[in-house]
Formats: structure tokens, sequence, C-alpha cells
């Protein structure tokens, strides 16, 4: 019988030295989905990936595949497969005997293998490269012999510990649309872990966002990067302004000196709440017509727009604009409704959103430069 989650984690704890590196965590995980935990290093993400795979176990808590909890299975009886950051290809074999690997230990007729083997290195675009000689092929085709490896015997889930991060920049980007386009062809269940917030959105179908052994919010990339439940998710996906504020109301806001309508509602009246406002949702206009005024202590030309720091009363503002301005220009901003974001304060309230150490690192990285020149 086909259950919806094809992977449940149930409250799981996990200690190293005494030290909890996994806190009551709880996560149902849909088969065929394509998931991401993304968090910092140290969040927990690769230990509850492990977990998962089988080389490592909960102190408490129980994991459930397919509706059959599997704790204690070893991992090689498990329906799945992993591909590490170092592709632990076997470089003594060339791209065929290392794809047909796990096959042949599984001891397939070879004509099978052959046309499993013929049939992944298709699916990775690397046909015809069969009897290359592992160390003879670029970061990207080593990449893609081991995706083929790990999902020749078609596991139903495939566990992707940061596979993308020894590859530049261009090559990364190319990869990801790649394994988007190999999870869908292949419907299987992705789990990928990263630290890197823009893969994250790119790929994912959901994504769990983690920070201290916890998870703090699993939602679509949409729901995520426009809905961030605390200020550590707003500041870990995309710049975010994030300002102390009062809900007055429903649907009415004060912070930054200034009352605003907005769309949130269910606060108490009078609450104290964080204020998310993104970069690219503020506009820059005259004073007379600004919402709040400021000055321009900052500004760096990024290609496509300008970053722009404004200290308003001393909390500094990111904004991104299409728009030239001056550092010293005073200016005003406008911010529409739909615009601003209410969370509740939490643990992480304080620490995030205020520009005024970006702008300094900003200012010492020219006056170093000035001074080199």
């Amino acid at each position: 019988m086909q259950t919806e989650n094809i992977v449940q984690l149930k409250d799981i704890s996990v200690a190293f030295d005494g030290e909890k590196v996994l806190d009551n965590l709880s996560l149902d995980i849909k088969d065929k989905e394509f998931i991401t935990l993304l968090g910092p290093s140290g969040c927990g993400k690769t230990t509850t990936l492990r977990l998962i795979a089988g080389f490592l176990e909960p102190d408490t808590g129980d994991i459930v595949f397919e509706g059959k909890k599997i704790n204690g299975v070893p991992a090689y009886k498990r329906q799945v497969n992993t591909i590490f950051q170092r592709y632990a290809l076997f470089p003594h074999l060339n791209v065929y005997e290392n794809v047909a690997f796990g096959l042949r230990v599984k001891k397939m007729p070879e004509k099978q293998i052959k046309e499993k083997v013929t049939e992944m290195l298709k699916l990775v675009n690397l046909s015809g490269l069969e009897k290359r000689h592992i160390d003879t092929l670029s970061g990207g085709q080593q990449q893609r012999v081991a995706i083929a490896r790990a999902i020749a015997n078609h596991p139903k889930v495939l566990l992707l510990d940061e596979p993308l991060a020894a590859l530049d920049l261009k090559l990364r980007k190319d990869m990801q649309k790649e394994l988007k386009k190999i999870q869908q062809q292949l419907e299987i269940t992705f789990i990928f872990v990263t630290h890197d917030q823009e893969e994250a959105l790119t790929m994912s179908d959901r994504v769990v966002v983690m920070d201290g052994g916890k998870i703090q919010q699993v939602g679509t990339p949409q729901d995520i990067y426009n809905e961030p439940q605390n200020a550590f998710v707003a500041d870990f996906i995309g710049e975010s302004n994030i300002v102390d504020g009062i809900m007055l109301k429903d649907y009415f806001v004060e912070f930054s000196g200034s009352k605003f309508d907005c769309l949130d509602k269910g606060f108490e009246p009078n609450e104290a709440v964080d204020v998310v406002v993104r970069p690219e949702d503020v506009d820059i206009v005259p004073v007379d017509k600004g919402m709040l005024t400021g000055v321009v202590t900052s500004v760096s030309f990024l290609g496509v727009h300008y970053e722009i720091i404004v200290d308003i009363g001393g909390f500094k503002w990111m904004i991104q604009t299409t728009d030239e301005h001056f550092v010293d220009d005073k200016v005003g901003l406008y911010i529409e409704p739909d615009a601003i974001h209410i969370m509740k304060k939490s643990e992480y309230s304080g620490l995030y959103g205020d520009y005024s150490s970006f702008s300094e690192e900003m200012d010492l990285l020219n006056e170093n430069q000035e001074v080199e020149e």
C-alpha cells in the first residue's frame, strides 16, 4: 500500500558528547517530492540525512519508512542511496564500471546491467563516455557519474549531502536544473541538504529551514520567502530589513516612528512584533512623499540594481533599486501594505535585519582599497 509520506521522523533527538544536535525533531516527507534541508553549519541537517540513510541511530524517537519503523535496520537494507559532497567514485574503474558497480553487487544479469547503465548515462547526458577513466572527467561529469550510480538500482529515496558545493557557480546552476529534471523524470523522492538559500529556493518543492537542531519553518519556497515565521528565517532566506514594531490592531502597525496599513491580523492589540520588509519592496521617493525619511550612507552597484543603505533614526535599512542615488542624499521611503510582513517575537528578535555592520564593512573595504591604491 502506497503512503503519501514515504519518510516520517517522529520526535527525533540526537546528542554528541552530551550536546544536543537534534532536539525533538518531527518531519513528514512526501513520496516523489524534492525536499531541501536548509540551514547554517551545525544546524543538524546532515545528521538528519545520516539518520534516514541508516549511518546513525537516534537517541530517542522513530524513523518510519513507508509506514514501517526502520530504527536499527542497517543502511544496506534501506531503499535509499546517498550522494556525498565527495563523490566517492572508484578511480580504478571507468565510467561504465562505476555505474554498474551496485548492480553487480546485486548479481543482476549482464544483459540487464548493460541496458540499465546505458539508460542511466543517457539520463545524465554522459552517453559515449562509458570507457573514460574517472580522473579524466571534469567535476561536473564526475558529479553526473555519481548520480547515475546512485539511481541505477532505483532507490525509493535519494539523499544528497551538499553534492554541488565543489562545483563553480555556473556549473552549479546548470546542475541544479539537471537534478530537478532527473528527479521529475525518475519520480523518486530527493532529500537535499544545503546551506545555500538560492539553491534551496530554485530546486525544491518544499524547504525545511533548520537552526540549533530544530525546524524553524517548513513550506514552499514562496511561503518561506514571503511569509517567514521568525527573524532567523527572514534573515537566512534573502536580505531583510527587520525592525521592532507594535501591532496597534488588525491590519495596522507602527514601526520606525510611523503608522502603516498592513495585511496581517490575529495579534493582540498593541502586541510587540518583528516587522519584515524586503529590500526590493521599498520605493525611494522624494522626502515629501515618503512614509519614512532617511539619509543614504552607502551605495553599491550590483549590475542589475543598486544596493542602497539608508539610515532611518540610527537603524540602517537596505533598499534594492534600479534608480541611482548618492551618499548623503536625503530620501523618502514608500512601503505598500503588502510589502509589510508581521512576525511574532522570538529568541531571534533583535539579532538580525539592521545593516549597520554591513555598511561599516563596506566603508572599511573601500578605505582599505583606497590605501592600497
